[in-house]
């Protein structure tokens, strides 16, 4: 390769805005979120890049009339806890990309949920390290068996969205290698991505995308890590250091303050302060995530592709029914009997379609979107809009239950809402919460008065079921008195149907928790938002004063992770705090039992039991292995995942993965591990349903 084709591959184009970059090929450009032209007498195509963590996205329409097929939240996607229905996922949008001419996806978030507040959980997979790694290294894989690089994505700890460019995250090297950098580890290893993305924010110092520790150290040495480093869009900040701490390339780079890899790279280069061998290693690096993907030996397609929509939309809905979690059922109201007479459904826009969540995820649905609401504030306003799927509850709830009178009742008046729902042989509220990347709302509570309409009704009909649609957690000071609770998530363009199943029991609910959820905001490591006060008055600052520029702006700050590599549930366990619903937490139409368990010990740490369907229904059952070093918070070290029949027993063997039973020793550097363990199995981080102990035999694993 010529010194010139080696530099054409180290930045790509940001499409909306390439038209101020002079001679950027615009023609053969699509509307997307990047472009890096190829090299075609070498073979090497033009890399077309899409936003793609729940489908191909098309956020705010810059492709006039695409729709894709959109997947439930990655939480929902999450609470599967099965990493099939992950790579379907996967798979399913790697083959639409492909029909759409794209042949990298920047896809695979697995970002720690460390705080229920954050914006972009949605688009994650929870708090858990085990399970993060695990289902987002089976999307990529899913995503690449169609021949098209995945990303992994933000590296590393992009923990909240307000200030997500200028704070910077701080955590010792242990407790990062043993929660965040753990996850990320888990899903390279199973899903082998063809580029790592790193993020906006800092990290102990140094941004995520000039962190020599991050990159060269982390990523490419300890991890053997053979792809390329890609940035964030508008993640980049400088030519040289950047470069020679491990980024590869700079993407959307029309976002950046400077095109840092076009002319000052080549600058650098000639005048030395670059070596020629890093300039090879970083062009290396991207021709082994392209070949190794299989992308150079299958080339994208010139014009877009027929799609079988229809089957796609199963592999969402699949998604959904298995990652909607039943979190309350008392009095036997779940599920709803087809014989209801009269059934009202309240608020939600549950007549017309289900919430998805905001930002650069955002998929255009196939049907549509019946509600879009433009942002007028906000650091999200101009790429993002609030959306709702097109898959109506109510026409799914009137199919499910033909002779019943199903109403609906738009939830903004709670008197008349309360009204409506006195009579009902049961009523469903729809409440819903949405979430974006790029901004936080600064609150856990259901806004617009939805708390007070679930009070009111709730007091008019005692057969009241909430459901849930959310980016994570919410407050329910309502709990008490509803009998029924679904969280639904955002669940996708057939979360209407997925839902209807689920409360008429055609589907046995089978979703456990990803994530805690807290009883109160004071339950949270941190109750509220770093730098959102802050933000709010630097925002209130400007738009009294619209001339001052950014004089007023949000200034760079720093965030101390106290719980360290105690995340999630690890936290509640370590501080004795006992939350409304657990990690793990999920109930079903039916009932199992755990029982004999068998411990075995040495190298490693290995258990089996028995798990009894004892109900009257065919249903799934997640029996989960938690492990505990005296003095510390059991962690999730290993699950089952079984469909059982009325009266079966199944014995089930979970190994326990050994880096979550270690310790991180950064003076070996390594993995250290060895001595007494309690073992748990439970339904959930709060149940034990079995308990034993473990004696394991001392020894280290490289890092």
């Amino acid at each position: 390769m010529t010194r010139e084709e080696k530099l054409q591959l180290i930045h790509g184009y940001f499409p909306p805005m390439a038209d101020r970059t002079p001679g950027a090929p615009v023609a053969d450009m699509i509307p997307s979120a990047g472009h890096v032209p190829g090299i075609p007498h070498l073979g090497l195509p033009t890399l077309r890049e899409s936003d793609a963590s729940l489908g191909v996205a098309n956020q705010i329409e810059q492709r006039k009339g695409d729709v894709a097929t959109a997947l439930p939240a990655s939480l929902a996607t999450a609470a599967t806890f099965d990493p099939e229905i992950a790579y379907a996922g996967g798979a399913m949008i790697g083959s639409e990309a492909r029909a759409k001419r794209f042949n990298v996806l920047l896809a695979g978030g697995v970002n720690l949920t460390r705080d229920p507040w954050a914006g972009r959980n949605f688009e994650y997979l929870g708090e858990d390290p085990l399970l993060a790694g695990v289902m987002g290294g089976e999307h990529i894989r899913g995503v690449q068996s169609n021949h098209i690089v995945s990303t992994v994505k933000h590296y590393a700890f992009n923990s909240q969205e307000t200030g997500r460019m200028i704070m910077d995250a701080r955590l010792d090297e242990a407790a990062l290698r043993e929660s965040d950098l753990l996850a990320f580890e888990i899903a390279i290893e199973r899903g082998r991505p063809g580029s790592v993305m790193c993020a906006y924010n800092r990290v102990n110092g140094d941004y995520a995308c000039e962190s020599d520790w991050l990159l060269n150290q982390v990523l490419k040495r300890d991890w053997g890590y053979p792809g390329w480093v890609m940035s964030d869009w508008g993640a980049v900040h400088s030519t040289e250091k950047a470069a020679l701490a491990g980024l590869d390339q700079q993407s959307g780079q029309e976002l950046d303050r400077a095109l840092y890899f076009a002319a000052p790279f080549e600058q650098a280069l000639a005048a030395g302060r670059i070596s020629e061998a890093r300039l090879d290693d970083m062009v290396r690096r991207i021709l082994t995530g392209v070949i190794e993907t299989g992308v150079m030996d299958a080339p994208v397609v010139e014009t877009a592709q027929p799609i079988d929509y229809a089957a796609n939309a199963e592999v969402a809905q699949r998604a959904a029914e298995n990652g909607i979690v039943l979190l309350k059922n008392e009095g036997g109201v779940l599920p709803l009997a087809k014989t209801a007479r009269r059934i009202v459904l309240i608020g939600g826009h549950a007549d017309v379609g289900v919430l998805s969540g905001g930002g650069s995820s955002q998929v255009r649905s196939v049907g549509g979107a019946p509600v879009e609401i433009p942002l007028t504030s906000g650091a999200a306003s101009s790429f993002a809009r609030v959306t709702y799927h097109a898959s109506s509850p109510l026409n799914a709830i009137k199919a499910a239950a033909p002779d019943a009178e199903v109403t609906f009742v738009p939830g903004d008046d709670a008197a008349a809402a309360a009204e409506a729902a006195k009579s009902a042989d049961v009523v469903v509220v729809f409440a819903v919460k949405w979430m974006t990347e790029a901004q936080e709302d600064g609150s856990l509570s259901l806004l617009d008065g939805q708390d007070d309409l679930i009070n009111a009704v709730a007091g008019a009909n005692p057969r009241t079921v909430v459901v849930l649609e959310t980016g994570g957690p919410v407050l329910m000071p309502w709990l008490e008195r509803v009998p029924a609770v679904v969280q639904a998530w955002y669940p996708g363009q057939r979360g209407g149907e997925a839902l209807a199943r689920i409360l008429f029991g055609e589907v046995n609910p089978s979703g456990r928790l990803p994530i805690t959820f807290p009883r109160e905001a004071a339950q949270a490591p941190r109750p509220e938002i770093p730098g959102h006060t802050d933000l709010m008055r630097a925002e209130a600052a400007a738009a009294s004063n619209p001339g001052a520029g950014d004089a007023g702006g949000l200034q760079p700050f720093a965030v101390d992770y106290v719980e360290g590599s105690d995340v999630g549930y690890r936290w509640y366990d370590r501080e004795d705090r006992t939350p409304l619903f657990p990690f793990g937490h999920g109930l079903s139409y039916t009932s199992f039992s755990y029982a004999d368990l068998k411990v075995e010990g040495g190298e490693g740490l290995t258990v089996s039991f028995d798990v009894t369907n004892t109900g009257d229904r065919p249903g799934i059952e997640t029996p989960q292995l938690y492990v505990a070093a005296p003095g510390s918070a059991r962690r999730l070290a290993g699950w089952g995942r079984l469909s059982l029949q009325p009266g079966e027993t199944r014995r089930v063997t979970v190994t326990a993965e050994p880096r979550v039973l270690a310790e991180y020793d950064i003076a070996a550097p390594g993995w250290r591990l060895g001595g007494d363990y309690r073992v748990i199995v439970g339904k959930s981080a709060g149940d034990e349903t079995l308990t034993g102990e473990a004696t394991l035999r001392p020894r280290s694993m490289e890092p």
